[in-house]
């Protein structure tokens, strides 16, 4: 059942908001959106043969883009939130609202090429710096719950980065540069079967004492043999970074004095990362075979500024892993399996003492707090199956079983003490090791879907689909306080959406209505427990639109209204949260672009990013305003070898803040950055 705060008033009240944009003419074109190609079912298929909503970010909106961070990316995509950190660091929103703590990351599945950047169990909340995405080929986004075809983590939603295919003759070179000591140099080479992308970044940051060194390459071999193809793509990532913490104090981000304090310059992030896949497809019986073996390697080491005492925190994992499909001719069953094998591990370690007060220095001891290692084991198997119920209407059923098997190994002394073994004061330190132990969590994930194409070109969309996430290594097995065993069961979200979606010859749109319950959800508790009776609903409506006035004129819209409440009293504060707003989850959220070709040589684009009132804590006491920006952005072809670029980043020059929250009786923020002007140039030979 839907929760007792109906979408309907919320959304009819509203819709007036989106009359203006989302006249849609229904006159036919050409018979397009067989031309759209995704990967929601973990294979190439058309978009109209999907009932769910995905957005397409192609090549044309990276190119525009070119983002610097990937958050100026996915500002395209109705429904997203990349709330970009300091650096590349970041938290995602995907049909929800801006989710933090050490396990939240499992509500987001972020795969490169249909294969995860992480484990399952192993999820980071940065975990897109990890993506070569400013090499991708394209961005898919899919919203809502994924479990029924991708498994754990796909909970919210899923991004899936798309590396390109080797293409003869290709051969590019490119250069970036801005404020703040800014640089970055791209390379691509290829021939029909053998293609290598990288790009070397170096930022000197915004804030004082900040900045990053970042290094990314793919390298990609197709081969075709008869029926069979086989693309091969090694990945690498690299990045050293000096990051600055939180400002604090009620919106300071507007004190021109404070803006570029950064205070913690003793922070810092490194982080490597590369990925091995193949994908092997070929005839087999009546159908296409996938199979797609991979192997992946993931290292990170950083001072955890934002806690007291500062530990240093080493974390890991090695995986080896095979994705196996199979597709009918007809299109009418897939049928898949997935296993992965992973080694993970994870160090904390406090090099001096807290320094803050006698509570919090015996309490929060020097020293190592954990050094445990995981094995863990998913295996899944699902199946997928479409079924013509008339000429116009379809209906698919999905439905995938996936186990998780962890063996965790504490290598230190079990319990509550330092690490020595001896008792803290105070009642007892704040770290807890559980003894070495087995867990395990399975779970059925089911879908219905219906598309009806009610004109050719245009489609009524509705899925009923039940989504699940296991509990992450990190909030079985790093305990606070007296807690010895973390009794929490995987997260489980209840989603309905309706869609509705076209393309005409001018234009092409999504409309979608969503509503979710989630059940289960796992947080940290006021004692400091790691526990799992939280309950949220998710309602919200959201409007992608593309019109092509004239050759010259285009423009597009990316917007969103939604809800994301408390259901229940989680122990997250001592007050009542029953039908508070979630916090950092905007109510509104959207981009507006307006495309100018006045020669087909140059390109111009005006950009409207806007993020709506949100607020900063559970109790909703502490609102942040939110903000409305403007970017500039041109590319200028000045002939077939050259182009040259430039971007404006927020035109206006506002004061605003990336991110707002409350903590530790603080208001903090990490502060926007000012007008910045990049310039850059694209030579092709």
């Amino acid at each position: 059942m839907l929760n007792r705060h109906s979408i309907l008033p919320f959304l009819l009240s509203r819709a007036l908001l989106l009359c203006a944009f989302s006249y849609i003419p229904v006159s036919l074109g050409e018979a397009v959106l067989d031309e759209v190609v995704v990967t929601a079912s973990r294979n190439e298929q058309a978009l109209r043969e999907v009932a769910v909503s995905v957005s397409v970010l192609d090549s044309d909106d990276l190119a525009l883009s070119d983002h610097i961070h990937i958050q100026e990316t996915m500002v395209r995509s109705a429904g997203v939130w990349v709330s970009r950190g300091n650096g590349q660091e970041h938290l995602t929103a995907i049909r929800s609202p801006v989710l933090t703590g050490a396990g939240s990351c499992g509500a987001f599945l972020i795969s490169q090429d249909g294969i995860p950047l992480r484990a399952p169990g192993f999820c980071n909340v940065n975990e897109l710096f990890e993506s070569t995405s400013e090499l991708a080929e394209r961005i898919e986004v899919m919203k809502g719950p994924g479990s029924s075809t991708h498994g754990y983590n796909a909970l919210h939603g899923i991004i899936n980065v798309i590396t390109p295919a080797p293409r003869d003759g290709l051969r590019r070179v490119s250069l970036l540069a801005g404020p703040w000591h800014y640089l970055r140099s791209r390379l691509t080479v290829s021939s029909d079967s053998l293609r290598m992308d990288m790009s070397g970044t170096s930022d000197g940051g915004y804030k004082d004492d900040s900045g990053f060194d970042q290094q990314k390459l793919l390298l990609t071999h197709r081969h075709e043999n008869g029926d069979q193809s086989i693309k091969t793509t090694f990945s690498y990532t690299n990045l050293n970074q000096e990051t600055a913490g939180f400002v604090e104090g009620p919106a300071v981000y507007r004190r021109s004095g404070i803006k570029r304090d950064n205070p913690n310059p003793e922070a810092y992030r490194d982080a490597r990362s590369f990925r091995l896949v193949s994908s092997i497809s070929r005839a087999l019986g009546q159908g296409q075979l996938l199979l797609k073996p991979y192997a992946r390697h993931v290292d990170m080491v950083f001072l955890q500024h934002f806690l007291p005492g500062q530990a240093i925190e080493e974390n890991g994992h090695d995986s080896l892993g095979l994705l196996g499909l199979w597709t009918s001719e007809l299109a009418d069953w897939r049928l898949g399996m997935e296993m992965d094998y992973t080694r993970g591990y994870l160090k904390e370690t406090q090099p001096g003492p807290t320094g803050i007060s006698p509570f919090l220095d015996a309490t929060i001891p020097a020293g190592a707090h954990y050094d445990y290692e995981v094995d863990a084991l998913m295996t899944g198997i699902f199946a997928q199956h479409e079924r013509l119920i008339s000429e116009t209407v379809k209906l698919t059923a999905g439905l995938r079983y996936q186990l998780v098997s962890y063996d965790y190994d504490n290598r230190m002394i079990s319990g509550r003490t330092r690490e020595n073994g001896t008792p803290c004061g105070f009642g007892g330190c704040r770290f807890s090791r559980p003894a070495d132990r087995q867990d395990s969590f399975h779970n059925w994930s089911p879908r219905l879907g219906l598309v009806w194409d009610w004109q050719e070109n245009h489609q009524v969309f509705a899925s009923l689909t039940q989504g699940y996430r296991a509990p992450q290594a990190t909030e079985l097995y790093r305990l606070q306080n007296n807690q010895q065993v973390a009794r929490i069961d995987p997260v489980k979200l209840t989603a309905f959406e309706l869609g509705f979606r076209g393309q005409t010859e001018k234009s092409d749109y999504t409309l979608s209505l969503f509503a979710m319950n989630k059940d289960n959800f796992i947080f940290r508790d006021t004692n400091r427990l790691n526990v799992d009776n939280g309950r949220t609903s998710h309602q919200g409506l959201e409007l992608e639109y593309r019109y092509q006035f004239n050759a010259a004129w285009s423009a597009a819209l990316a917007m969103t209204l939604a809800r994301h409440r408390y259901e229940n009293n989680p122990l997250l504060s001592r007050s009542p949260l029953d039908g508070n707003d979630i916090d950092t989850a905007p109510e509104t959220l959207g981009s507006a672009r307006i495309g100018w070709r006045p020669a087909s040589t140059l390109s111009l684009e005006l950009e409207w990013v806007h993020v709506g009132r949100y607020y900063e804590d559970p109790e909703n006491q502490h609102p942040y305003d939110g903000h409305d920006l403007m970017n500039f952005r041109g590319r200028w072809q000045m002939n077939p070898g050259m182009a040259a670029q430039f971007r404006i980043m927020n035109l206006t020059d506002q004061d605003y803040a990336e991110r707002a929250d409350f903590a530790f009786g603080n208001d903090r923020y990490f502060v926007g950055t000012p007008r910045a002007v990049f310039l850059g140039l694209e030579i092709t030979f």
